[in-house]
């Protein structure tokens, strides 16, 4: 009697136990449900990075006088300069130009000492490819033209931490029916019906 007794204590102990730990467990999960997301909704929302960010490396063919100080400040001589030189003019003439973005650190030592200001550092970051030797950018593709967030009417541009409302820092305790910057994809897709012009049965036939 007195064993069976103290197996039915022992097993009160242990369920008191394991509920205060599964209430601690859900003590954090009930936290974390006040909170914000602080999730971006990629690709219907997009950050706009800071005006030094160093994204892809824009390079102008006419300015680059095939002076190679690229290549020589770069930590591990990437960019690849093709020259040919012209006895008559007795001046390098570029023929090629090429950076390795897979490999590439982006420190913008390039950019910096280049004397002509032929490469610029770009606000452009989706560099991503299935293949490695696609991140290799020719001068035709570094002569691209940026690609910028603002400019594309489908995406809802985002300053870094524009998930929470003005003025809050912390995305904890945040007032109630507050709510973050952009719309969610539903949203859109909301507006997008709602702006279809209705088909009536004159068009139908």
């Amino acid at each position: 009697m007195l064993n069976f007794l103290k197996q039915v204590g022992d097993y009160a102990k242990e369920t008191v136990q394991a509920a205060k730990y599964i209430g601690q467990g859900l003590s954090v999960t009930f936290d974390h449900m006040k909170r914000r997301p602080v999730t971006v909704q990629y690709p219907y929302e997009k950050l706009i990075p800071s005006e030094r960010y160093r994204g892809r490396i824009h390079f102008e063919f006419d300015k680059c006088i095939a002076c190679e100080v690229c290549v020589r400040v770069c930590p591990i001589n990437l960019p690849v300069v093709d020259w040919t030189f012209d006895k008559a003019t007795k001046k390098k003439t570029l023929d090629h130009y090429s950076i390795d973005f897979g490999v590439c650190i982006f420190c913008g030592n390039c950019v910096e000492y280049c004397p002509t200001n032929c490469l610029s550092m770009t606000e452009e970051y989706e560099l991503a490819a299935y293949d490695r030797h696609e991140l290799n950018y020719d001068n035709v593709a570094l002569g691209r033209l940026p690609y910028k967030v603002t400019d594309d009417p489908m995406v809802t541009p985002m300053r870094e931490l524009a998930y929470l409302p003005k003025g809050v820092m912390d995305p904890h305790e945040l007032p109630e029916g507050s709510r973050r910057a952009g719309k969610l994809p539903q949203e859109i897709l909301e507006e997008l019906e709602a702006s279809k012009p209705a088909t009536t049965e004159q068009d139908a036939d």
